[in-house]
């Protein structure tokens, strides 16, 4: 039977892929350290449980296809902590991010036109954007540089009469960046003369280090009509499997527009909005744990793999992950051989390979993401082993 040229086009993830490869290592006793994946450890807030106990209904009703009023009047009271306003009808509660993201995507762009993003990006992106039928154009950003963002002319070079949208995560996953208030202003001058809507990525914004500034789009007031937010609770609270995420924009068109596609998949999940609601009450010092947390999961991680012989990373200002590149030829096949052929004290690691965070070919074949979501223990022995396997794989490696 035929399948969809959408569905053949499109990769499968660099991230999760090779998934059945450590499910059968730890079948046969393997410790595996999950390095690939973005899944915090950190503990999700007792908020978010004590709003899951007020559901007091004798049945599970739809909600608003917009999202339950109380959980965006949430959102709206936790903007304001960022100097961002928002009103009622500007925000729709999506099933996580990706629900966001491809909700964007699909509203703005029509099949073939394209959206430019600076590489490495999140791999999802790419996905997202085949479903949608839109093509990615990408610049690429590079480690020497810190992964900033390149001139203003190189940006307008990928720009053509089919682009919509520039595409940016900030902090950034997989590079760890964090764009200055000048990078971001010339974001906005860019979709303002070329007019496009800057969809701006910004579920990492607690996590930036090093006493940096973070600049939201949001900021940009001269262009507040183009700027198309996407949040989600899943890192900000450790919690992913909630699937609570939005997209919002100050333009009340395109919302309206938007809020279509949430009508034809009906509504999120009830209790875990009512769960979600409930994090307006959560410790201030529960981000200011975490953060430092992470900060010095980060300097283990950087002074670890700048350690090893032949490894080229930069240190990474936020979010939680770094791309590095290794002294060997392939990582994806490095990757899979950890799982399959590699053990030391019966333990292992798993990276995800970073070809498939670029959009160019040939890039990142020799680079892995890593995600320092593990508590710093068993991050310095998954470091441990990482050094290991390498000088192990240096000598087979063909």
């Amino acid at each position: 039977m035929k399948l969809s040229n959408r569905v053949q086009k499109m990769q499968f993830s660099p991230i999760r892929k090779l998934a059945p490869y450590a499910d059968a290592a730890k079948k046969n006793g393997m410790k595996v350290y999950h390095l690939n994946i973005g899944q915090p450890d950190i503990e999700t807030p007792d908020t978010f449980f004590q709003g899951m106990n007020n559901f007091k209904e004798s049945v599970l009703k739809y909600t608003n296809s917009q999202g339950m009023e109380e959980l965006i009047n949430s959102f709206i009271a936790y903007y304001k902590q960022w100097n961002i306003e928002f009103e009622k009808d500007e925000i729709m509660i999506t099933n996580g991010g990706s629900e966001a993201i491809m909700f964007a995507l699909m509203a703005i762009c029509d099949v073939g036109d394209e959206v430019v993003i600076p590489e490495p990006f999140y791999t999802n992106y790419n996905g997202f954007s085949d479903v949608a039928g839109v093509n990615v154009i990408s610049f690429t950003t590079k480690a020497e540089d810190g992964f900033h963002l390149p001139s203003k002319e190189e940006i307008l070079s990928k720009i053509t009469d089919k682009t919509r949208a520039i595409l940016v995560s900030n902090p950034g996953n997989p590079t760890g960046v964090v764009y200055t208030e000048e990078e971001i202003r010339m974001l906005a001058d860019i979709v303002k003369e070329k007019d496009l809507y800057l969809i701006a990525d910004e579920v990492y914004r607690e996590f930036v280090y090093d006493n940096l500034k973070y600049t939201s789009a949001l900021y940009m007031k001269d262009v507040l009509d183009r700027i198309i937010l996407i949040d989600s609770i899943s890192k900000r609270y450790s919690a992913c499997g909630a699937r609570i995420g939005l997209v919002a924009s100050k333009n009340k068109d395109l919302m309206k527009q938007i809020l279509k596609f949430g009508q034809t998949r009906l509504c999120v999940p009830t209790i875990e909005q009512l769960a979600a609601t409930n994090l307006i009450n959560t410790p201030k010092e529960y981000f200011q744990k975490v953060k430092e947390e992470y900060e010095g999961r980060r300097d283990i991680l950087f002074e670890n793999l700048s350690s090893i012989p032949g490894v080229i990373c930069e240190k990474p200002t936020g979010a939680f992950y770094v791309v590095a590149k290794l002294p060997i030829k392939n990582a994806e096949n490095f990757a899979k051989w950890l799982l399959t052929d590699f053990s030391y004290d019966n333990k292992t690691v798993m990276v995800a390979p970073a070809q498939g965070f670029y959009a160019n070919e040939g890039l990142g074949i020799d680079e892995i993401r890593i995600s320092y979501c593990l508590n710093k223990d068993s991050l310095k022995d998954a470091m441990n082993l990482l050094k290991i396997a390498i000088e192990e794989y240096k000598k087979i490696e063909k």
